[in-house]
């Protein structure tokens, strides 16, 4: 089985005449109708928004992009935020959703009008003491343990440094009750890129059982539930994606038989994501430039794990085409390898692809989210270009590649030693 890449061949080579690789590319026209069936699942929701993780895919051509379609953004830093203002998103647009999270950064959500997701019941006071307890507050569960589906463990809650206690929430509730919030929203992240469309139906009864008993027990007026992220992508040809209209159906069904029969058929849903709006809308696009023939066969590209260090930093699995050679026996087995003097330095490992030669276009798919944004510069290597394949073919640059003069920007008196 494979994928198939947004550009062909004949597409690359024109565009590497004037942006060579590696770069990575997005598809304008999948992103928003992406994001348009993901709003048409919960449209059966009047208060619906999606809260973009910026985390994914910090670039503002994507965030407007996503703002002309009606989502918003969820911030973890300052920088996240400002991006957020200097992009248009206001107020209610802006999910503030940190930990360890120092007081300025609470201190600028706040003027820029986000809604402030508190992680720790600790933060309260620090929340007031930095701006005051807004009107509308989140507060971040964990209910610890494990989190399963049906009989398959899904993820470890209760190893996650993120998110309050049962007690600890009711406790953060009535605290800020106290000092003037007024409206309340709950916010729990439990599993990562679930190819289930049993996750967020699953999560939603536990914070829907978890809201009403919370409002009876503290009287607050719960007003959104933020499912948060965790609705991932089949990273490997052979998995069926997620439905997002069943799993909308399957949010629905739980709102309807337990919030709406406690009188909250009022609440809005939020969701938070990243991967499932970008990471099938970008792929990072390399070219072959060495082979290596010892114990294995190696190819060498001008990408490194400075481009997209998922699989050298968990190991995962991103599928590769060769273009031109799609239809080519997969009859030689690879290690892809980068430059970086570190051995797991490969985007594949004893990978089945046809034969490859020095000059063949590679596309690494599925790196639209949490691709370019986790570069770094070890080595000294250079963060790469950003492309946007527009609705009408053409393609804009929406970031250019790092130089060495940026890379030695940082360092006090460099230019002044040599």
């Amino acid at each position: 089985m494979s994928k198939t890449p947004i550009i062909s061949k004949e597409k690359a080579e024109e565009i590497i005449r004037s942006f060579p690789t590696p770069f990575h590319i997005y598809d304008e026209k999948g992103i928003r109708e992406n994001a348009r069936r993901l709003k048409k699942a919960f449209s059966w929701n009047k208060g619906f928004k999606e809260f973009f993780a910026v985390k994914a895919t910090p670039n503002p051509t994507i965030l407007k992009i996503l703002r002309e379609e009606g989502c918003g953004t969820d911030c973890s830093s300052y920088a996240e935020l400002l991006m957020s203002q200097k992009c248009g998103f206001a107020n209610p647009e802006i999910m503030f959703s940190s930990n360890d999270t120092p007081e300025e950064e609470f201190r600028f959500a706040s003027e820029v009008g986000a809604i402030i997701n508190l992680d720790d019941i600790t933060h309260i006071d620090l929340l007031e003491k930095a701006c005051g307890i807004p009107e509308t507050i989140c507060c971040r569960y964990n209910p610890g343990g494990t989190f399963s589906i049906s009989t398959t463990i899904m993820d470890n809650p209760g190893d996650a440094k993120y998110g309050m206690t049962r007690e600890q929430i009711r406790n953060a509730f009535l605290r800020l009750k106290e000092l003037g919030a007024k409206n309340f929203g709950i916010h729990s992240f439990l599993a990562s890129n679930t190819v289930s469309n049993e996750y967020y139906p699953t999560l939603a009864k536990i914070l829907f059982k978890l809201a009403v008993e919370l409002q009876e027990e503290t009287g607050v007026h719960i007003s959104f539930i933020n499912l948060s992220g965790g609705v991932g992508v089949p990273y490997t040809p052979d998995k069926e994606p997620n439905d997002i209209e069943v799993i909308g159906q399957g949010v629905k069904a739980a709102f309807e038989e337990i919030l709406v029969p406690a009188g909250m058929g009022d609440v809005s849903i939020y969701t938070e994501l990243g991967r499932f709006m970008l990471a099938p809308y970008g792929q990072l696009v390399t070219t072959a430039i060495h082979e290596k023939h010892i114990y294995k066969e190696y190819i060498g590209v001008d990408a490194c794990a400075a481009n997209l260090m998922r699989p050298a930093m968990y190991g995962a699995y991103h599928h590769i085409t060769v273009l031109g050679k799609e239809n080519t026996p997969c009859d030689h087995v690879y290690d892809v390898v980068g430059s970086l003097c570190e051995n797991n330095d490969k985007f594949a490992i004893d990978r089945k692809l046809p034969k490859i030669d020095k000059g063949d276009i590679l596309v690494i798919h599925d790196a639209g989210a949490h691709g370019f944004a986790m570069g770094y510069n070890y080595n000294g290597r250079l963060k790469s270009a950003e492309l946007l394949l527009r609705e009408d073919g053409s393609v804009i640059e929406i970031r250019r590649p790092e130089t060495v003069d940026d890379y030695f920007a940082t360092l006090e008196g460099f230019w002044n030693c040599i």
